[in-house]
């Protein structure tokens, strides 16, 4: 197999795994309750999470039920209409940071955000010890290379599965700037269709915004949400149960985030 094909293997794999992570778990998961998670599968994504993304669940999940509370104002983590379709990148990392702070003194402000998930921050974050798992990956990816003597194939495996810095990027700023908007939501969110591929449906940003609480981020036949693809795959294994839209109570189709 040339070295070409191998490396696309390792920055897929490392992607996927990274994908499934943020948009099935930390997003439709833990921080929409979109599907169901056992206690065993919350507890494991407490561990593991932040090891396999470099990113704490519980900020994540801050962060972005802030966004949905404040979505393109000023108040919100990530928008392009205050930072810019660039300045994005930076603002969603100095956002992050300020949650994480605030989480880990217990702000209260911010903990009620996240009141239902019982779980603190990770470890890492609360010792200051957060850039270990880059630097698990990083000597990973060195081996990786080592192995196949090659550096373009241990890269493909950080740029896959660090790559949520990227993905974040994409979703947050051009998914509240630029494409289609099936419904009149009161903020900027878009339905990107490039970005929805390549973020296993979360280019879908005016859908979801509109639906928070659906598995689903397509809402039309001619979307195809692949993310919500690796739910149905992970609910088909029993990792997790998608809820019928029928099965929510009204204030769980109503809730802001």
């Amino acid at each position: 197999m040339s070295t070409f094909l191998i490396a696309l293997a390792f920055l897929l794999a490392g992607y996927l795994i990274n994908i499934f992570y943020i948009t099935v778990l930390y997003h439709r998961g833990l921080t929409h309750r979109a599907i169901e998670m056992s206690p065993g599968l919350e507890k494991w994504l407490a561990v593991t999470g932040n090891w396999l993304t470099g990113l704490d669940p519980k900020a994540w999940a801050c962060m972005h039920r802030l966004h949905h509370l404040h979505s393109d104002t000023e108040k919100d983590p990530h928008s392009p209409v205050h930072f810019g379709i660039f300045g994005v990148m930076l603002g969603q990392l100095r956002s992050y940071e300020r949650i994480l702070g605030k989480l880990k003194r217990k702000d209260p402000e911010y903990l009620a955000v996240v009141s239902d998930i019982k779980f603190d921050i990770n470890i890492l974050n609360r010792k200051k010890l957060w850039p270990i798992p880059y630097i698990l990956h990083i000597a990973l990816a060195y081996f990786i290379g080592d192995y196949f003597n090659s550096f373009w194939i241990g890269s493909a495996y950080f740029v896959g599965i660090m790559s949520h810095p990227i993905q974040g990027w994409m979703v947050n700023s051009f998914a509240h700037h630029s494409g289609y908007r099936n419904f009149d939501s009161p903020d900027n969110s878009r339905n990107n269709v490039t970005v929805a591929i390549l973020t296993f449906g979360e280019g879908f940003q005016n859908n979801h915004h509109t639906r928070p609480f659906a598995a689903n981020f397509a809402a039309k036949p001619s979307e195809i949400d692949l993310g919500y693809g690796l739910c149905i795959v992970a609910e088909k294994f029993g990792i997790l149960k998608i809820p019928r839209e029928s099965e929510l109570s009204p204030k769980e189709m109503s809730t802001a985030y």
